[in-house]
Formats: structure tokens, sequence, C-alpha cells
């Protein structure tokens, strides 16, 4: 089985995360959300509210699995069984900050990372940029998936 992981923070999960696992869908058998618990980092909703509202959205899609972990992401990619990682990229930066860590990660676990180039109406859509608004209080309901858990992306400052 061709089983792929899709690793990040997803803090908040926007429409551009929706887009590569919706276009991975035909190229794997199965994609791993993996919603990555960083200590070093403090996210605006808990790690278990972004893995419960991903398993909302997706529970009407058989080939999607929503898990969290706290270890390297090539350690979570081997125990669920994977052997891709996927990963967007946007922009040239991007993509020189993702080829270090694809390396490193083909190095350390023979896995490969599959690079899906986001639609260009979706470039501008960064969590950094969603969870700015988000914090001061503004509506990004135009940044997150239809059906995504309004809730969990509501956040008033």
């Amino acid at each position: 089985m061709r089983i792929a992981i899709f690793p990040g923070s997803f803090d908040p999960y926007t429409k551009g995360h929706d887009s590569i696992v919706r276009r991975g869908l035909p190229l794997f058998d199965k994609i791993i959300i993996g919603v990555g618990v960083n200590a070093r980092k403090q996210g605006l909703k808990p790690a278990e509210k972004r893995i419960e509202a991903l398993r909302k959205l997706y529970q009407d899609e058989p080939k999607i699995q929503v898990e969290g972990y706290n270890d390297l992401t090539v350690d979570f990619a081997k125990r669920m069984g994977a052997n891709f990682i996927l990963r967007g990229i946007r922009s040239i930066k991007d993509f020189e900050y993702e080829l270090a860590i694809a390396d490193v990660n083909r190095r350390l676990s023979g896995i490969e990372t599959v690079i899906l180039f986001t639609e260009p109406d979706l470039a501008c859509v960064s969590s950094t940029i969603v969870r700015e608004l988000q914090y001061f209080g503004r509506d990004i309901k135009e940044f997150v998936p239809e059906g995504l858990d309004v809730e969990i992306n509501d956040q008033s400052h």
C-alpha cells in the first residue's frame, strides 16, 4: 500500500492544507494527517481539539486518518507504516526549507517526500497569517475549509 503522512501543527488547518490532502488522495491508498505536538510551540487551540475537528471534517473519507504525534516525523511515519511524506509548498522560500527537511528525512529513514505545489489562489494562505487574524478576532472562514468545526477556529482577542 502507498501510505503517506501529511504532517504539521495545523494551528489552524487552512484551505491550503485541505487542498494538498484532497489532491493527494488519487496518489495514495491512505493519507494520515499527523497533527504534531511541539512542546516548544504554544498553539491557539490544543492539539486534541485540532485532531477532533479534522477527524470530523474527514469522517466521510475512508482514505484519510488523523493522528497526533510528538516525536520526529520520520519516527511517526515508520510507526504508521507510511512510505511517503506529503508536503505542500507555496514559494521558493518554502521549497528551500522543504528540500533540506526532505533530504534529512530520507537519510534518516529512506522515506521519500512528495511535494505538491499550492494552488495559486491559496498561495497567500498560511497558518501563521490566519492565526494572527484569528487572534485579533477577525473572521477567518474564507481561509479554512468549509465544514471545519467553526468553534475550533473562532478565537477572539
